[in-house]
């Protein structure tokens, strides 16, 4: 006997199965949306912040996913930087891979290496800039423009005077060269920087602080040097050590005018930057011309050199240092071969004949003691020009030479120089004494560097300028086409 079911009783069980029916594809659809969602996540955030996998085309549709850019270590940088990538509009379907740019390192960006000294076998030139005395970016950036755009140089000088820059042991103040540094890394310029003068505090127990000298203890040097060699890596490209160090004013030391103690500073100084980076050009402390040799207040460049090889000095140094300025006679003249000029007022070329007044005997002299010690380093002229005071008011005392000169010589003789340089194979770098000290000087007729300028009164560029434009852009014509 069959029972019999109610309607109600049916309509309870087709209801109960409804819900039943009802959660179950509730739950399977939530669960598959979940298992959609989380593998489609990578896509829309770009990978996550640890991934960094190319995506393949979707559709044969390329998406270009940008990365955040990163703020440049020597800026300021956000707190916090976005984690997530903007995704930009699908472009027009290709069959190109999809290009994912990459975000760059916060760390500091290796800077490309500076140029070793062995890989370059010609001659350079270069110009001394006072950097901007108000610290003014746009007035910087238009000396080092008119040397790197104009003059077609690729090489400028700084002077680094210790004293003003530590003047508290372990306190120093970079502000110079955080300020010259970037104008010239920006503008392809490559750097010299002569590192001179040691602060009171390092200086001797006892020795006379009114004029310049070496530290007590050479480490205090090397660790200055080297601080800026790692502050500022792959832009020092040449470092001077030191600076007419043959002249009792340059190096007041209870141990005198001695070579050997200098090529000491050299060799620590030398093994301390190349161990940091060997592509920087060491060049020894450039010379004096002196014409004096009483051991006190100078030694003649010549015996100072040969005492400095004695001591060591073409192990420990890339570069020959030496400054050469003409006087009142040409490059191309000997000491001993100078036509009288009855005319000129400064007579010393022609009644006193010594290797100092020329260009070529002293820069000729140097290489012969070198290649006379079995070595074949090359020189570097640190400074060398020629005074004009045809155009001041007056020059410093002892500088009668400049009123010898004019405009037009001055503008002969830096090209000449320069030929000359180029043309003997052994001069590595040339640098021009100097592009605007001048203006900054206020063209005062006391300051000794004023005459050498090549910006004359009233902000006016010498014929000197235009000439030694024209010299370097023949230059870089012969060089580009492989001459």
């Amino acid at each position: 006997m069959t029972a019999t079911i109610s309607p109600q009783t049916r309509t309870r069980k087709r209801l109960r199965g409804f819900i039943l029916v009802w959660t179950f594809v509730t739950l399977a659809m939530g669960f598959a949306t979940f298992i959609a969602i989380y593998f489609a996540y990578p896509l829309v955030t770009g990978l996550g912040a640890s991934e960094n996998v190319a995506l393949p085309p979707q559709n044969n549709s390329d998406v270009v996913l940008v990365q955040p850019s990163i703020t440049p270590a020597d800026t300021a940088v956000p707190t916090e930087a976005p984690t997530e990538a903007v995704i930009e509009a699908p472009v027009e379907a290709t069959n190109e891979p999809v290009e994912v740019a990459q975000a760059a390192p916060e760390s500091t960006p290796t800077p490309e290496p500076t140029v070793p000294p062995v890989d370059v076998d010609h001659f350079e030139a270069g110009i001394q800039v006072q950097y901007s005395l108000d610290f003014n970016p746009d007035n910087q950036d238009g000396f080092y423009r008119s040397v790197a755009d104009d003059l077609g140089l690729p090489w400028v000088k700084q002077q680094v005077r210790w004293e003003d820059f530590e003047r508290e042991p372990g306190q120093i103040d970079y502000a110079i060269l955080d300020f010259v540094m970037p104008s010239a890394q920006h503008l392809g310029l490559k750097m010299a920087l002569s590192i001179v003068t040691a602060p009171d505090w390092a200086r001797e127990p006892g020795v006379e602080l009114g004029r310049e000298g070496p530290p007590a203890d050479i480490s205090a040097y090397v660790n200055f040097v080297t601080s800026i060699v790692q502050r500022y890596p792959g832009q020092v490209h040449a470092i001077e050590v030191w600076n007419e160090q043959n002249l009792d004013r340059e190096w007041t030391s209870t141990g005198g005018l001695s070579a050997t103690n200098y090529v000491e500073m050299l060799r620590q100084t030398y093994n301390a930057v190349k161990a940091i980076d060997p592509n920087i050009i060491i060049i020894s402390g450039a010379l004096s011309q002196t014409g004096i040799n009483d051991g006190v207040m100078a030694v003649d460049d010549f015996v100072y050199l040969e005492q400095m090889i004695s001591a060591g000095l073409l192990d420990v140094t890339d570069c020959v240092g030496s400054h050469v300025n003409g006087f009142n006679i040409g490059p191309s003249e000997a000491y001993d071969q100078v036509v009288n000029d009855p005319t000129a007022q400064f007579r010393g070329p022609y009644d006193n004949p010594h290797h100092s007044w020329s260009f070529r005997s002293t820069l000729e002299g140097y290489r012969n003691r070198i290649v006379a010690a079995n070595y074949d380093i090359p020189l570097c002229v640190t400074e060398f020009g020629w005074a004009v005071g045809e155009d001041l008011e007056g020059v410093p005392d002892g500088f009668g030479f400049a009123l010898d000169n004019t405009l037009e010589e001055q503008a002969q003789w830096i090209p000449e120089a320069m030929t000359m340089m180029d043309e003997y194979g052994w001069v590595r770098l040339g640098i021009i004494w100097n592009f605007n000290y001048a203006p900054q000087a206020g063209w005062a007729p006391d300051n000794d560097n004023v005459p050498y300028s090549l910006i004359g009164p009233n902000f006016q560029f010498r014929p000197a300028y235009d000439a030694v434009r024209s010299w370097q852009s023949a230059y870089n014509q012969r060089m580009q086409s492989g001459g």
